[in-house]
């Protein structure tokens, strides 16, 4: 018996056995199964691993950046969007005005 579906692996086990609770049981079996997970795997974007961010040593050696965006301006000067930048060491935060709304 090869790896199939749990709707064909259940009713090729009903046509030859039965105990208490073998739907159960079945089902929780090929839920633990490794290589059905394996061959049921989410389809899409494959995500990476983790990976650890070694600890600065010194401020500025390595930052975060996030983006404030979708922002209403409020004059012809404003700005609709901006970085934020975070210095990792010291917690030390940076908003830049960098991208103008275009004009209209």
């Amino acid at each position: 018996m090869g790896h199939m579906s749990e709707d064909r692996t259940k009713e090729r086990v009903a046509s030859t056995t039965w105990w208490p609770k073998w739907e159960k049981e079945l089902s929780e079996y090929i839920k633990t199964c490794e290589r059905c997970q394996k061959a049921n795997r989410k389809h899409g974007k494959l995500y990476g691993l983790l990976q650890h961010i070694e600890e600065p040593k010194q401020p500025w050696e390595t930052i975060n950046m996030h983006w404030i965006t979708g922002l209403v301006p409020e004059g012809k000067e404003d700005f609709n969007a901006f970085p934020v930048i975070v210095d990792r060491y010291s917690k030390s935060v940076r908003c830049l005005n960098v991208i103008r709304r275009p004009q209209q």
